[in-house]
């Protein structure tokens, strides 16, 4: 039981979506958009990027608490702080981080129709709901909640770090109709999950009874179910083992799984384009390295009523809290078991509608379709991420604007759990067949970092070849 609540604590107060990269989504110059949707229209012939350093994202979030709420300088301690904060929040409230670095990107146009991309990167994608009923009982106890069941449904949270393999091909049908599609193999690091857990925990008064207060334990089961975790415990193992092991999983070596995504980028008319995508369609057979923590049962209890001076036969002093212990045991199971089990990956949808204008006439390319290009295009985005209690959107007005032929800016406003203040900047600049790109999200959060809910972070180097 102690790995439960480990895993719980640590998910939740280390103030961690899959990212919503709202900036890099559908910019035809960047390779990074067909990431995101396979079947966007873009405008170059060629691309690979600098290993390790073409694509690295950061991003983190709270939906109802910053670290300003718990360590702002006030007249109430800081554990009047943690206690207001657990009060406000409520079981829909949730934390994450997402991390991706690229590590292989290539790309290479095949005729004027036709391009193909691949590549490999590594993710991690951390996401926990705040466990409202459990942390109030650990906080305050159950003194001021008498006759109020405390859920252990409120537990709910995943986490998997894993290295993705996928082979994209972006194809125009017509002048007015692309489609796209993207195949990924996963394979497995790390994995964590618990949802649907059930029970509750209720205290109740019994002025009649055999104690004023009795408790009851009612249909408890929780189940954590962990890949990758139980060989890395080991105190024997060193650290060049270990990432001997890390690195072995991270080419097939452990658990693995398939997805894909798919895309569709549609021409209304001269100026109008929707545009709309799935990513990470896929599941993951999680049958390595696995341990599943459970603890079940049900169970009710007055409470030690020791009556002195009783004692045991041959004189020695009744061990009630032994007895006790043997109850809680018998009727409250604590079993480690390995199971093999199945986790889907969070799918992920997008779909826009931008308008363009201000058109430029772009260099003539047999390669390549001619496309019409416009300087400035503005548009609406709606994001949204599959967790397991539901769907988590986003959404984002835009304003993409070409300075000059190597020079484009983005810049975003964006609706979400985390903030409704969020203007979030792109940045793409190109020296000859060098570009590099940087996009920051919720640029005031960088004003003052404690107050802010969420913060995102793209930065790339590669190299887009243009014949």
């Amino acid at each position: 039981m102690r790995i439960v609540i480990s895993i719980i604590l640590f998910l939740c107060f280390s103030v961690l979506t899959a990212q919503n990269k709202q900036l890099l989504y559908n910019v035809s110059a960047l390779p990074q958009t067909l990431m995101s949707n396979p079947g966007a229209n873009i405008n170059f012939d060629g691309h690979i990027g600098i290993p390790f350093l073409s694509q690295i994202s950061f991003a983190v979030g709270s939906s109802g608490v910053d670290m300003h709420d718990i360590f702002k300088t006030s007249s109430n301690g800081i554990n009047s702080r943690i206690t207001n904060t657990i009060q406000r929040l409520t079981n829909q409230d949730y934390f994450m981080v997402n991390e991706q670095i690229e590590i292989l990107s290539l790309g290479w146009r095949i005729n004027k129709d036709n391009y193909l991309s691949a590549g490999v990167y590594q993710e991690t994608d951390l996401f926990a709901y705040f466990p409202k009923d459990p942390m109030v009982l650990i906080n305050e106890g159950n003194n001021d909640y008498l006759n109020v069941p405390f859920k252990f449904e409120d537990v709910s949270f995943t986490g998997e770090v894993l290295t993705v393999y996928h082979l994209g091909w972006n194809k125009r049908m017509d002048n007015k109709l692309t489609l796209g599609a993207r195949l990924k193999l996963y394979s497995g690091i790390f994995n964590v999950e618990s949802t649907d857990n059930s029970g509750t925990f209720t205290t109740r008064e019994t002025p009649e009874g055999l104690n004023y207060y009795r408790h009851f334990a009612s249909g408890i089961d929780i189940r954590v179910n962990t890949s990758g975790y139980a060989s890395l415990k080991d105190d024997s193992k060193t650290v060049q083992e270990a990432s001997k092991e890390i690195l072995k999983r991270s080419f097939f070596g452990g658990n693995v799984g398939a997805g894909i995504d798919l895309g569709a980028t549609y021409k209304i008319d001269q100026n109008f384009v929707v545009t709309g995508a799935i990513q990470d369609f896929g599941l993951m057979y999680q049958r390595e390295d696995v341990e599943n923590y459970l603890y079940y049962g049900t169970y009710e209890t007055s409470g030690i009523e020791p009556l002195f001076p009783e004692v045991a036969p041959g004189g020695k002093a009744i061990p009630y809290w032994d007895i006790f212990e043997d109850e809680v045991d018998a009727n409250l199971k604590d079993e480690t078991i390995q199971e093999s089990y199945i986790t889907w990956r969070p799918l992920k949808i997008n779909t826009s509608l931008q308008y363009g204008f201000g058109e430029t006439v772009g260099p003539c390319n047999y390669l390549r379709p001619l496309k019409r290009r416009f300087e400035n295009i503005f548009g609406i985005q709606l994001f949204g991420v599959k967790r397991p209690r539901g769907l988590k959107y986003a959404f984002t007005m835009f304003y993409d604007r070409k300075f000059t032929p190597d020079l484009r800016m983005k810049i975003t406003y964006t609706l979400d759990d985390f903030s409704y203040a969020n203007v979030g900047l792109m940045v793409s600049k190109k020296i000859n067949n060098f570009n590099l790109y940087l996009a920051a999200d919720n640029l005031f959060g960088y004003i003052n970092l404690a107050r802010s809910q969420h913060q995102a972070l793209q930065m790339g180097l590669q190299f887009i070849f243009i014949k």
